[in-house]
């Protein structure tokens, strides 16, 4: 019997289910995000054993299949090409995950978002603009453009934390996305506030979920995660000026990476 199941049949000629079919497509950015899924050495072959990889655009020129299963998608939306694209992956994909930095909130390439119509013939000269650039749009998040079911914040992403949400896009998962500010991370590490040395530090607005890692390095955090949606800015200027931080800084510190999030311009 050690070759067959309950029901007498032989367990190898059973057919096993198909693992899920992954692509991982990149816009503007600098596949920085890409690269750190390759860190995770000693759980990478795990990771690709679950998933048939069907098309990665940093690892192979091949050209992406018409059917999949799961998309993830790092960089911002620059141009009506990748819209496009982006609609097409969520018109195939059950799941899709934004990683980055630049696919969750713009990122960089947000920071050119204001008055961006300008720019292309500022930096090319009237008529110059190289027809490679395509037809350009305002930069604008994954999220701007369709759906997103996962997300993976940070700049750049953490590799645990991809994996971690690449599980939950092929198996489910009922956790709740965390809104709350980075602040609560830092008094739970019991670190030293950067305001209490009067030096800016934007924990306090920032979506919380990777363990205030740069301020326990001794850095600020410079808000890579995004705008928190429970943050309150205009108590954070108020915070700036009690421990004497310029509010200006504050404000073009956000522009960093939430050039295009509504609750800034808002905020104003």
């Amino acid at each position: 019997m050690g070759g067959l199941n309950m029901s007498g049949r032989c367990i190898a000629c059973e057919e096993k289910p198909a693992p899920p079919r992954v692509v991982v497509v990149g816009l503007a950015s600098c596949f920085g995000c890409q690269l750190q899924i390759t860190n995770a050495e000693s759980h990478l072959l795990d990771v690709l054993g679950q998933i048939d990889l069907r098309y990665w655009q940093l690892a192979s020129s091949d050209p992406m299949p018409e059917d999949f299963d799961v998309a993830v998608i790092e960089g911002a939306v620059t141009t009506e090409e990748s819209e496009n694209l982006v609609r097409a992956l969520r018109a195939r994909a059950a799941k899709l995950i934004a990683i980055g930095a630049c696919a969750t909130t713009a990122g960089i390439p947000g920071m050119a978002s204001v008055g961006f119509l300008s720019r292309p013939v500022e930096v090319y000269g009237e008529g110059q603009v190289p027809a490679a650039c395509g037809e350009m749009i305002s930069p604008r998040p994954v999220s701007a453009v369709v759906d997103v079911d996962y997300e993976v914040r940070c700049c750049p992403i953490d590799t645990l934390d991809f994996v971690d949400v690449l599980q939950a896009a092929l198996f489910g998962s009922n956790r709740m996305r965390r809104t709350a500010t980075m602040c609560g991370d830092c008094k739970r590490n019991e670190t030293n506030c950067f305001f209490g040395e009067g030096t800016l530090c934007l924990g306090l607005v920032t979506t919380a979920g990777c363990g205030a890692r740069c301020v326990s390095l001794g850095r600020p955090c410079n808000g890579c995660r995004g705008l928190s949606p429970d943050a309150n800015l205009a108590s954070a200027r108020a915070a700036c000026g009690r421990y004497g931080v310029p509010v200006e800084d504050f404000d073009r510190a956000l522009e960093l990476f939430n050039q295009t999030d509504p609750a800034l311009e808002g905020a104003r």
